[in-house]
């Protein structure tokens, strides 16, 4: 879709901005469907004034081969509460990952107690400038993408829930360039003829924002931007324009998150990734674009469902879906995840499936391991050991490439086919790594430099500076196998960097995200 900021309603490819919201609703010819009008009864309560607010509304409609889940996209011009130091802003809401018809055409029909259809529409509120007469419209196609993520992953989008985006949202110079999932604070929660909706609210945030989220969580993050009315307010805006981040607009925030960080941990429990391993931890690595190890698994040794986080559901899911592809066609490429970044918290029981293809599920035992990812994820490593797995709680890094993943495991989680006996092994596409708790403080020490990518940078000849100190040897080497400069309490290190555990027979390389 090609959108044009700031010029008003503008035709698009597959779009079109509408004034007449019942006369978009369509179906000219008949009533408003059921579920619609209640979203739209919900909009008029807060915007009585606004009857037909300009809309985006696909030309072919989804379930007739249309490209866009949004069927609609309203646009409403909210005054904001100057008591509340809320400034004027522009006001979009979707209409289509809830069940808008009743009739099965996109949703599956599940009756008013229970969700509609996906359980949320996406909401945003955009800071309008000042003399801006009419709504920007790259908002729009935002929430169309995540729309798109949302169908192709059958993942819903919850309050908490980020996306890493790394780049401006509105493709200007701006810091705002990621998002984060909020609660809208006048829609809440209503209720339809076809099931609840939630409001889920787009929070645009800076890259500082974004990793308190992933090292923390996103609901302490989102109550520390409703304080601050320079980082969104209490209605949570998203401005453009903003140049501080929270750390910046209240200092103390700093010492709150680090002490959440260390009392809480984090409540991310996976991310995307790019990533390869083989069983030789001394070995060179498969370039990442190449597919992990494939071995058999046994369905009647399924993991339990004590390991109940979302990734784990989506990777269950997922990989089944992969295997019985790959059952009739050359190879397994179901992606696990969105490359945009978006990552979900929560807890979901769930098991593996019982497929036909029941020799394709036995555990294969790894002697020892060498892992291989890419920089962006890599330098989530620190995350996943002391948000994680220090507080007891898995890790998984899903693979864009195919469907292979990789799952981080401390011992005080249950169901898992990992143990101190057998710390590596796979499952097909799905391999877990057994973290022991004695091991845990020292792999937090040694992978420490990567908790700050800012702090990396690259020369003319590919070095890649790590700020802290090198790694002791203790029965361990944390020492690149590249080429090593030291300083006092500094390392330049050039990537790909490998750091090893030899007496747990385990190697970890992380290397520049164009290999």
């Amino acid at each position: 879709m090609d959108w044009k900021e700031g010029q008003g309603p503008v035709q698009v490819p597959g779009q079109e901005v509408a004034q007449d919201v019942a006369g978009a609703a369509g179906e000219a010819s008949g009533p408003i469907p059921a579920g619609l009008e209640a979203l739209y009864g919900a909009c008029r309560s807060i915007y009585p004034d606004q009857p037909n607010p300009l809309q985006v509304t696909a030309l072919v409609k989804y379930w007739l081969g249309g490209p866009d889940p949004l069927d609609y996209i309203s646009m409403y011009a909210n005054p904001g509460d100057a008591k509340l130091n809320i400034p004027p802003h522009w006001h979009y809401i979707s209409f289509g990952c809830s069940d808008l018809h009743g009739d099965g055409r996109v949703h599956e029909q599940t009756g008013p107690e229970n969700p509609s259809g996906f359980g949320f529409e996406l909401t945003m509120r955009l800071k309008r400038e000042e003399g801006e007469k009419n709504p920007p419209t790259w908002p729009a196609a935002i929430m169309q993408g995540l729309a798109k993520y949302v169908f192709q992953s059958e993942s819903m989008l919850c309050v908490g829930d980020h996306v890493s985006w790394h780049c401006p949202l509105d493709n200007s110079e701006s810091r705002v360039q990621h998002m984060l999932m909020g609660e809208d604070p006048q829609l809440g929660t209503v209720s339809t003829p076809n099931g609840s909706v939630q409001f889920v609210q787009i929070v645009g945030i800076t890259t500082e924002e974004l990793r308190a989220t992933q090292h923390w969580n996103g609901v302490g993050v989102i109550d520390i931007i409703k304080r601050l009315p320079g980082a969104g307010g209490p209605w949570m805006l998203t401005d453009m324009r903003r140049g501080e981040s929270i750390y910046e607009l209240d200092p103390s925030v700093a010492e709150e998150v680090e002490n959440g960080i260390e009392n809480d941990g984090s409540n991310l429990s996976g991310v995307s990734a790019r990533l390869a391993w083989t069983e030789d931890e001394a070995s060179s690595l498969p370039p990442l674009t190449s597919q992990p190890p494939r071995s058999e698994t046994d369905a009647d040794s399924e993991p339990s469902p004590r390991i109940s986080h979302v990734e784990s559901e989506q990777i269950r899911n997922t990989l089944q879906k992969g295997l019985l592809q790959g059952a009739n066609k050359t190879g397994i490429g179901h992606n696990l995840q969105d490359e945009k970044g978006i990552s979900s918290e929560g807890d979901v029981e769930g098991n593996v499936p019982t497929t036909d293809s029941a020799e394709l599920f036995v555990t294969q035992r790894l002697e020892s391991l060498h892992l291989t990812i890419n920089l962006e994820s890599g330098c989530l490593l620190p995350l996943a050991l002391r948000g994680r797995l220090k507080h007891g709680r898995h890790f998984t890094f899903k693979s864009v490439v195919d469907v292979s993943a990789v799952t981080l495991v401390p011992p005080s989680v249950a169901g898992a086919f990992v143990d101190a006996s057998c710390p590596y092994a796979s499952r097909g596409p799905w391999l877990q790594v057994f973290i022991p708790d004695d091991l845990l403080p020292t792999m937090v020490e040694d992978l420490a430099d990567l908790a700050d990518p800012d702090e990396l940078s690259f020369g003319s000849e590919g070095l890649s500076s790590f700020h802290g100190l090198p790694g002791r040897a203790s029965g361990r080497s944390a020492q690149p196998s590249s080429e090593v400069q030291e300083a006092p309490h500094r390392r330049q290190v050039t990537l790909p960097a490998t750091f090893r555990w030899p007496n747990r027979k385990l190697a970890i390389t992380v290397v520049a995200e164009e290999m």
